[in-house]
């Protein structure tokens, strides 16, 4: 029961991967690799159900190998009858040769075998191996014919997608064939390899270096060296083969029985699917470089945007500075309250109104309240009219950004990383300079509105630094200084001098020259402090105009573009996400434990990087 739980739960695992890989090669995109990549697993899904629909069926197994090497005669050795014809110079099998036990059903493996020009030849063949395979002889693959839908070089490639196990043949002359061992690379992804070296009663042993040239590129389990013509002679004597042929058949019967049917399978079901994974991940990363530079120009060109339009910007609100403090410094005096000093800083915040409130009460007759009316409501009106020329100003930055031979040239430099990075269907800023200046107003907008709510926390910033109790203690105590002693001076004279010694009291001889230094003295400090506020509003206005030309948040110059960029980083994670998840379920339920006895192809060193 626990086998058969863990067997449901394997299937459950690898349903919602497929579900989930379906769903991503249905999703529409503009990248040439994505597309490339969404064909290359829509293959490989056509592909699946019908390997899964045979998982109890026999092991399809075929010969694979340079002419003259001997797949005939091992075939006919295997099943103990001649049933190919054999050949040592040219290609003597012309069709696949299908070899299958009478009882066994070939419908479930859904073979190119339809139609008047039949695609293979069948042979029922009544022997205890074909019971758990089926023996297909395949053309030679080096064969000098061109690959045309006809020839035999086309049929051997329609044949492999549907063999479980391939019998590599060798001999001491063709185990080094270049175009062979091209062909063994693309025919064994799925599948599980012998490799046997026939011809052992012409040819030396050659296994050792056979090994060696192929241990780059597969993982190799046993080989084998034998005579195929003595084991068929033997068979048809009824004598079990002997020596190496006998172990390849121990090797075929056992390792290829009922009971390793789903685990060879599933084996290479798994080998498949990660095999085109690892495939469609090295096209996505071969394509990401020029993604990347891509990546980096539309940085580039948001980054000029923003570094001409910060510069106006700090250029601006120097200008206007003188609002700005005022702004602050009424912002100081909220946070303060009342306190001597406080105080004189809200008069002088305040004195515009306090002059008029002064006037007001001075005048005598209509007509001079008239005119300190209208000489205020002047002032009122220049002041609000200052107001919101600095806000038009800002305003105007929107409209004083980019100009049209500054944008054709970012969109022709934009359109040369488009290029490279095959973008099938670019965006309509890429070609249209109309939508490109929409993007490009729309870019200082977002960087004006972003500005003011940082304006408005630098102010509060700003006050709030410059309104720490340390500040406003030694502010306080300083500034109490001059007051408190003409306090005392005056409070002695009147309760200790004039009473106990009969001094006479201080007239204005006194209290006109002690005004005076005490506006002086409250105005130096009210000029030191607004100077202090001055230079902390200069220095974070600067502060600002950097953080603003560095900024690489919101959307740039080509927001299209950047929405195709992160929809390639998107499906490139997925690809890693469901390489990952395939991996954990070869590990978790061991599927990708290989068999003692057979061989399969090993990842390359970029394959496993990418693993």
């Amino acid at each position: 029961m626990t086998a058969e739980l863990a067997q449901l739960e394997l299937l459950a695992n690898v349903d919602d991967l497929v579900s989930r890989l379906t769903g991503w090669a249905g999703e529409s995109s503009v990248w040439e690799s994505v597309q490339q990549s969404q064909s290359l697993v829509k293959r490989l899904l056509s592909r699946l159900e019908p390997l899964r629909g045979r998982v109890e069926a026999p092991l399809v197994v075929a010969t694979f190998g340079g002419t003259g090497v001997g797949k005939s005669s091992l075939v006919n050795a295997l099943v103990g009858q001649e049933v190919t014809t054999s050949g040592r110079q040219r290609p003597t099998t012309t069709l696949p040769i299908v070899l299958a036990h009478p009882q066994t059903d070939l419908s479930v493996y859904q073979l190119p075998a339809d139609g008047q020009d039949a695609e293979l030849r069948i042979v029922r063949v009544d022997t205890p191996l074909l019971r758990d395979i089926v023996i297909i002889d395949c053309p030679d693959p080096d064969t000098s014919e061109s690959e045309t839908a006809s020839s035999n070089l086309a049929r051997l490639h329609r044949l492999l997608p549907f063999c479980d196990v391939l019998l590599y043949v060798g001999t001491q002359q063709k185990y080094r064939s270049a175009r062979v061992s091209d062909e063994l690379l693309q025919a064994a992804s799925g599948c599980r390899l012998v490799f046997i070296q026939s011809h052992a009663d012409l040819d030396s042993d050659i296994r050792e270096d056979w090994r060696k040239h192929l241990s780059p590129q597969f993982q190799i389990a046993e080989m084998f060296f034998v005579n195929s013509r003595q084991a068929l002679q033997e068979q048809q004597g009824g004598i079990r083969p002997t020596g190496e042929f006998g172990r390849l058949m121990d090797l075929l019967m056992q390792e290829l029985s009922i009971t390793q049917r789903v685990r060879i399978r599933r084996s290479n079901l798994m080998g498949l699917v990660q095999e085109v994974l690892n495939h469609a991940r090295q096209l996505l990363a071969t394509n990401a470089t020029e993604v990347e530079r891509l990546e980096q120009g539309l940085v580039e060109q948001r980054q000029r945007v923003t570094e001409r339009m910060s510069g106006r910007l700090r250029d601006e609100l120097l200008v206007s500075r003188g609002l700005w403090e005022r702004r602050l410094l009424g912002q100081v005096t909220q946070m303060w309250g009342y306190s001597p000093f406080a105080s004189v800083l809200k008069i002088w915040h305040s004195q515009a109104s306090l002059l008029a409130s002064f006037s007001l009460m001075r005048s005598q007759t209509t007509a001079q309240m008239a005119l300190v009316g209208l000489v205020h409501g002047t002032r009122w009106l220049t002041s609000q009219q200052q107001e919101h020329e600095a806000e038009r100003r800002l305003d105007s930055l929107v409209s004083a950004g980019m100009t049209d031979s500054e944008l054709r040239e970012a969109q022709m430099v934009i359109a040369g990383y488009v290029h490279s990075a095959k973008l099938t269907r670019p965006p309509q800023e890429t070609s249209s300079l109309e939508s490109l200046r929409h993007s490009a107003v729309g870019l200082q907008r977002e960087f004006l509105a972003d500005a003011a709510r940082r304006i408005d926390d630098l102010i509060m910033a700003t006050a709030k630094r410059n309104s720490h109790w340390m500040t406003r203690y030694r502010y306080e105590l300083l500034f109490a200084l001059l007051p408190g002693f003409l306090l005392y001076r005056a409070g002695r004279n009147f309760f200790y001098d004039s009473f106990w010694l009969e001094k006479p009291l201080l007239d204005t001889n006194f209290y006109l020259p002690a005004a005076l230094f005490l506006a002086c003295w409250a105005g130096a400090f009210v000029m030191s402090y607004t100077w202090r506020l001055r230079r902390g509003l200069t220095r974070r206005i600067e502060e600002l105009a950097r953080q603003l030309a560095q900024g690489h948040a919101g959307v740039g110059l080509f927001p299209g573009l950047e929405q195709n960029c992160g929809e390639f980083a998107y499906h490139r994670d997925q690809l890693d996400q469901f390489s990952f998840r395939l991996e954990s379920i070869r590990q978790n339920y061991r599927v990708s434990q290989v068999e003692d006895r057979l061989s399969l192809r090993q990842d390359s060193p970029d394959q496993a990087a990418l693993r």
